[in-house]
């Protein structure tokens, strides 16, 4: 059907931008930009457009300290903007994803700002606390790049509340999740009570994980919508999951990050604002020379077709 749209004039007006496209590309890795100015996370460029981030505490579990909770932020407002990037896998270094968050060093810096401070004045100190850790995690939901977490072994606490922002989950066959926080006397406050609903199946199940703090293990975690692949060890996780970035990343990044926006922005939204939300984008967005790319590739049974940065 789409060969009888397109005529052969508009064809070949489409693939003169086809070519127009391709000629603007720049294909060396090496003139990617690299970041690589963190304490806490290890960041590589494994393939073209395809960006791995590690969390990279491996000595210390990789529990989340403050810097850590800084960097996670400053970094995914980087690669939102960073015109190299078009995927993300997040993973992390060491024996396990995540010990969850650093209580020892957060509440030994927390402490003596808040011994002399009154009800009201410790609240203050404690909401800028709260409200700087959510921005950090939310950086991950607001990057326009789609973000794959892969874990392995044990995602506690905080790293719970971090994978449940990102936009595909993997596993590997030996990774089990457990949501700490009301076994130390608190409701968890950095998104997992906001997201977890929205992303697994059952109502009743995520309920069940928040009340009870018990551990969730892979094939619980598939079967609930928590993860969507289970993988038999870390090294074919991270493999799995960067093939599935590459994947993305050949897309056109103004269609992929178009649609990204819209999901979340759907999520949170009712049908028709969703609807009315992406039609405003796409008013713009079906006027890339990347549409018109597309259009000649799928006309054409052309493979590989290359797409200018964003």
């Amino acid at each position: 059907m789409l060969s009888t749209l397109v005529t052969k004039p508009a064809f070949g007006l489409l693939f003169s931008h086809l070519k127009t496209g391709a000629s603007k590309f720049v294909s060396s890795t090496a003139k990617m930009s690299a970041q690589t100015n963190y304490e806490t996370l290890a960041v590589t460029i494994p393939h073209e457009f395809v960006y791995h981030v590690e969390l990279n505490r491996p000595e210390k579990l990789n529990a989340m300290n403050i810097t850590m909770w800084s960097e996670i932020g400053k970094c995914f407002e980087n690669l939102d903007n960073d015109e190299n990037c078009r995927v993300v896998v997040l993973s992390a270094a060491g024996k396990i994803f995540t010990a969850g968050l650093d209580f020892k060093q957060v509440f030994l810096k927390m402490g003596p700002e808040l011994a002399d401070l009154d009800v009201a004045r410790k609240a203050k100190v404690i909401s800028t606390s709260l409200r700087s850790f959510q921005k950090s995690i939310t950086s991950i939901e607001l990057c326009k790049k789609p973000v794959l977490t892969a874990i392995h072994s044990a995602c506690v606490g905080g790293g719970l509340n971090l994978i449940a922002a990102a936009d595909i989950r993997y596993c590997s066959k030996d990774a089990w999740f457990q949501l700490k926080e009301v076994d130390i006397g608190m409701a968890a406050d950095v998104g997992a009570l906001q997201r977890l609903p929205k992303i697994m199946n059952s109502d009743s199940f995520v309920r069940e994980l928040c009340y009870t703090a018990r551990k969730v293990e892979a094939p619980e975690a598939l079967s609930s919508g928590l993860v969507s692949r289970v993988f038999e060890d870390k090294e074919s996780l991270i493999k799995g999951a960067i093939d599935t970035a590459q994947d993305i990343a050949k897309k056109s990044p103004v269609a992929v990050q178009t649609t990204k926006v819209g999901l979340v922005y759907a999520r949170d939204h009712s049908v028709q604002d969703g609807l009315d939300q992406i039609a405003s984008w796409n008013q713009l967005m079906l006027q890339s020379e990347d549409f018109m790319n597309a259009v000649v590739a799928q006309a054409s049974k052309q493979k590989d077709v290359v797409f200018s940065k964003l």
